[in-house]
Parts: C-alpha cells; structure tokens; sequence
C-alpha cells in the first residue's frame, strides 16, 4: 500500500491501521461473531464513530487488504512488459508475489489462524465470496480494457470468472499444504503448480479471442 505524502493522510491511515490490526487480533483470538464495534474501539484506542468513519462494515476491518488486491489484479494487466500475454501476466504476478513473501499469499501459521477465522463465521465466509466475485469484475473490466472491447465482452467475463476459480482452487490447497505439512516452501509450490496449470488451461479455453 502506498503511503501517503501529507501528514493528515498519514495519520488516517496510520488510524486506519490501528483499528485494523485491533480488530483482526480480537476475531483470531474470540471469533469474528463474539467481537462488537465496541470492543474493536476500546483495543484501538479511539471512538465508536471513528471505527464507523474507516469500515461501514465489521467484516471489512477483517479484509482491510481487498482494495489493495483490485489495484494489484489491474495493474498486472495496464502495467505488464510489451509482448506478455493477457493470461500470462497474472500467472507472472503470481510467482512475482510469492518471490516477494507478499502477505496476500503468505502460507504460514500466522495466514491458517486468519483462514481459520474465516471458516468459524459464516458472516467472513459470505464477504469472502462476495470479494472474490468482485475481483472477478475488476478482472473483466480489466481484460476488456486492454483488449479494446465492451465491458459486458462475454469472452473477458468467462476468462475473469476461469481465473479466479483457479486462483480460489490454489489458495484453498496451498493452505492444506501447509496445515498438514508446515512447510511454507511446499505450500508456496502447490500454489504456483495449480496457478500454472490453469493458466495453461485457461489460455487453451480462450483461443482465438485477445485473451489467450
């Protein structure tokens, strides 16, 4: 995330932060369902409203990352190397984020206790879903963008729904990688084997459209 260069950007969202932290440690440790708005105030140190002022939902001080994950899926497509493909540049993002150690596909302790959260509430699990259909439009919007065509292209909505559902099918086993092993690097090779195989899929699927 980038950081902001005025000071008063800086302490919203150093405040911002703050109430994130606080509220995702009180849903590991008690369960997102037994943590009120009020709770999260008092370990973040700061009002009621000003919790309300950050996150209009509970659930989005949970995934406070989601916007990050939008600007990240986009600029994979407007910002890749000349000559690399459509498909190709978000199998390229996959491997550059699991090279970087970045967080969004950490497969460790600390990521099962956030994914152990998730499946304690059914809450979590239906923002999850919600969040992975979301991406899957700012995909096609993506796609359809760089490929010159209409938002509503049918080919870019398939190739944006194919993708996430490769992408869901990595992390879910990537994660049971690592619970049943503890091996991060394992983990990390079952995520990037699947991710890699869809692609290739996914770029078979999309033959003869600008997506392949």
């Amino acid at each position: 995330m980038s950081i902001p260069s005025d000071r008063r950007s800086r302490k919203r969202l150093a405040t911002r932060e703050g109430i994130s932290d606080a509220a995702t440690r009180l849903f590991i440790e008690r369960g997102f369902d037994h943590v009120t708005v009020d709770d999260i105030a008092a370990a973040a140190d700061v009002g009621r409203m000003t919790v309300f002022n950050h996150f209009p939902r509970k659930e989005d001080m949970f995934f406070d990352r989601d916007e990050e994950g939008r600007q990240m899926l986009r600029e994979a497509l407007l910002q890749r190397d000349p000559g690399v493909g459509l498909i190709e540049a978000y199998g390229l993002l996959a491997h550059r984020l699991i090279a970087e150690h970045s967080p969004v596909v950490e497969f460790s302790a600390r990521s099962q206790s956030f994914i152990e959260a998730i499946e304690a509430s059914e809450t979590l699990k239906a923002r999850a879903r919600a969040i992975r259909d979301e991406f899957a439009q700012v995909v096609a919007l993506a796609l359809s963008e760089c490929a010159g065509r209409e938002p509503s292209d049918p080919d870019a909505q398939l190739a944006a729904g194919l993708l996430l559902a490769v992408w869901t099918v990595a992390f879910i086993e990537a994660h049971r990688t690592f619970r049943q092993t503890h091996d991060t690097k394992r983990a990390n090779a079952a995520f990037l084997a699947l991710v890699d195989k869809g692609g290739r899929a996914l770029k078979a699927a999309m033959a003869g459209t600008p997506y392949a």
